[in-house]
């Protein structure tokens, strides 16, 4: 099909007439054939300020009535959505009964495998095993005239911009695609991969493109957001099946998301939403995201209000219990020396993302987990109450806060941005 990108004007956002006429196009160009059966993969409630959610609630209510409409939230690793998030994240228009639930360690097929030699030539010879490719064995059902894949593009931790081909690879991707693309891009280097396209974890997903997923119905709707006190602005909207619909987006993204400040933060406070972080797993991208900003000898406060475990798989869970947030060379070590970890290696590629390596220091301010929790996997503990006193005054906003007694870089949302240091 042809590509169809749109972006907003000036201030303004991408209107909910325009977006309708762009998913109308989608449609329209889609189904050359009648359309009896279609899949929609948008992202899950960690997502919410994706655009996705609006999106997938306008294309099932167009077409219910005369269509099978399948909606799978690509969860990955996550926790299935709740009957709360489902009727949040999707506006009240896509009954609870309407959504498949993406099992991750069971409800995939293997479909090929990128070779060990791509995979070491694309890594620098860090990483010389092969990629198996795994996706759900739903996206194989050959009933489905259409599948979309709806998400937003934004910088990220293991593959550099998020979205495109990770939606499925990942979001709809078994436990050896997760825990081979996971530790691939924490042994590469999170601060080389951030914000970038071409990193080794995207060229295998590029490759995955090309030699095992060519041959679905596919098409990739795909946003670019902003968010303000809550308040999501999509500045653009991408949709095709060319790699081109992506590269644009990531441009767009690039501009938008990226934060360049002209020194680095001495101390940051990172509020996480309760209704999105309920873990480190998630909530980590506090961490990730302000890393190349934080200044040697640094703080970082998180307040996580809704954080009450570390992972969002209770397997995985228990593991970073075990093993902590104690630095890159500690977790090779660890996971060199026990098979646990060898076993999930996506696991030992988070405890290696959510360490400072004693760079900075990170302190989470928690409700529903112990001090005693908190500090066995590495971080500093605060109350939440004390902490929101302190460093959440009410009308505060994204960027430099001048209290009474310090100055605090301060962010609302670490979900939809990635903060550096100009010339870095």
């Amino acid at each position: 099909m042809k590509d169809i990108i749109k972006t907003a004007n000036s201030n303004n956002d991408v209107t909910n007439e325009e977006l309708q006429s762009i998913l109308d196009d989608v449609l329209n160009e889609a189904g050359k054939k009648p359309l009896k059966k279609i899949l929609l993969l948008p992202p899950d409630f960690t997502r919410m300020h994706s655009g996705a959610g609006k999106i997938t609630a306008m294309i099932y209510s167009k077409l219910k009535d005369t269509v099978q409409v399948d909606i799978m939230p690509t969860l990955g690793t996550h926790d299935p959505m709740s009957r709360e998030q489902i009727d949040a994240f999707f506006e009240g228009v896509v009954p609870f009964d309407k959504v498949i639930t993406h099992n991750w360690r069971e409800d995939v097929v293997r479909i090929g495998e990128v070779p060990a030699s791509f995979v070491s030539e694309v890594s620098e010879g860090l990483i010389n095993n092969p990629v198996p490719i795994e996706i759900n064995k739903r996206l194989l059902d050959p009933s489905y005239d259409l599948i979309l894949s709806i998400g937003q593009v934004v910088p990220h931790e293991v593959v550099g911009m998020a979205n495109y081909t990770k939606n499925l690879l990942v979001g709809c991707g078994g436990k050896d695609t997760i825990n081979h693309s996971h530790i691939l891009g924490a042994v590469f280097g999170m601060e080389r991969i951030m914000g970038k396209d071409h990193s080794p974890v995207r060229k295998v997903f590029d490759y995955a493109q090309e030699h095992f997923l060519n041959n679905l119905p596919l098409v990739y709707i795909l946003t670019v957001t902003t968010a303000s006190h809550d308040v999501v602005k999509i500045e653009g909207v991408f949709a095709g099946n060319s790699r081109k619909v992506f590269e644009a987006a990531v441009e767009l993204s690039r501009e938008k998301n990226l934060i360049w400040l002209d020194k680095p933060i001495q101390k940051a406070v990172v509020y996480l939403d309760p209704r999105e972080f309920k873990s480190t797993w998630l909530g980590n991208k506090a961490i990730y995201r302000t890393r190349m900003a934080m200044a040697d000898g640094g703080e970082l406060i998180i307040l996580a209000p809704g954080v009450k475990k570390f992972g969002e798989d209770e397997n995985i869970d228990k593991l970073i219990r075990k093993y902590g947030y104690k630095g890159r060379e500690n977790t090779l070590k660890k996971y060199n020396e026990n098979a646990d970890l060898q076993e999930n290696p996506s696991a030992a590629a988070h405890l290696i993302h959510g360490s400072s390596d004693g760079r900075f220091t990170i302190t989470y301010a928690v409700r529903h987990l112990t001090r005693e929790e908190v500090e066995g996997v590495g971080f500093n503990y605060m109350p939440y109450e004390e902490a929101e006193r302190k460093y959440k005054p009410e009308g505060i906003t994204d960027g430099y806060y001048e209290g009474s007694e310090e100055t605090y870089f301060y962010i609302s949302n670490p979900a939809l941005g990635l903060w550096s240091v100009k010339g870095k």
